[in-house]
């Protein structure tokens, strides 16, 4: 795993391998009940999962994230916020999800590896950027294949402050994303800063959107759940 890791230029110490070893044998596990992932092989979750979570350290410092608040909109099995917290130890992390069984995964697996950095809710982003413990709340915002980028704004950009980032992972056609999303940047208060190419391999492409937010989201964002995809900005 450390190999996997180093070829990307990402340090990783022994006892976060040790750690990412035990998250790899829960997936599985927990695989077999709900679906998490659909893919099982070690070297593919290693790299398309756990590195593919932590390839924005190739271009950002650890040190960047140093006492940051940040939120996992629409984290899944964990991704990419649980490996992050293995390996930015020195950062809180919120992870948010909409279906419980994955939180109710999650939670086994933060007490396993004792993350004390880490909190999980179930719930909807609709509704907890509505919610005023967290709305413009958090430093950086990351998410990973949740939505396109003009409705994902939606769904994160009422989580960070005034300043603060969105780190988004996106895979293909992101320029396409970046030129439908203008409406929504405008709307939500937010511009594009850099598209960072992490991989550019036949079968991992992984691309980190930076956005930052401006000025205070608008009271009416996020709209009520269902909205923003069925009327994307």
């Amino acid at each position: 795993m450390q190999k996997i890791f180093s070829n990307y230029g990402i340090d990783i110490q022994h006892n976060q391998v040790d750690m990412l070893q035990i998250y790899y044998h829960l997936l599985l596990e927990w695989n077999t009940k709900i679906n998490l992932t659909t893919i099982t092989e070690y070297n593919e979750i290693v790299k398309k999962h756990f590195l593919d979570s932590c390839l924005l350290l190739k271009v950002y410092s650890k040190e960047k994230f140093n006492k940051s608040n940040i939120i996992d909109v629409g984290t899944g099995a964990g991704f990419p916020g649980i490996p992050l917290s293995i390996l930015l130890p020195d950062a809180q992390f919120t992870l948010l999800d909409s279906l419980n069984k994955r939180i109710e995964f999650l939670s086994v697996l933060v007490d396993k590896l004792d993350l004390k950095n880490v909190t999980l809710i179930h719930g909807r982003a609709e509704e907890y950027g509505k919610n005023e413990a967290y709305r413009e709340k958090f430093d950086y915002c990351v998410s990973r294949a949740v939505a396109p980028l003009s409705l994902l704004l939606e769904y994160c950009s009422p989580f960070i402050k005034v300043d603060g980032s969105l780190l988004l992972y996106k895979s293909r056609k992101v320029e396409q994303e970046i030129k439908e999303g203008e409406n929504a940047l405008h709307v939500l208060k937010c511009k594009f800063v850099e598209n960072l190419q992490l991989a550019n391999e036949d079968n991992f492409q992984r691309n980190l959107l930076n956005i930052c937010k401006f000025e205070h989201t608008p009271n009416k964002y996020p709209r009520k759940a269902g909205k923003p995809k069925k009327y994307p900005l």
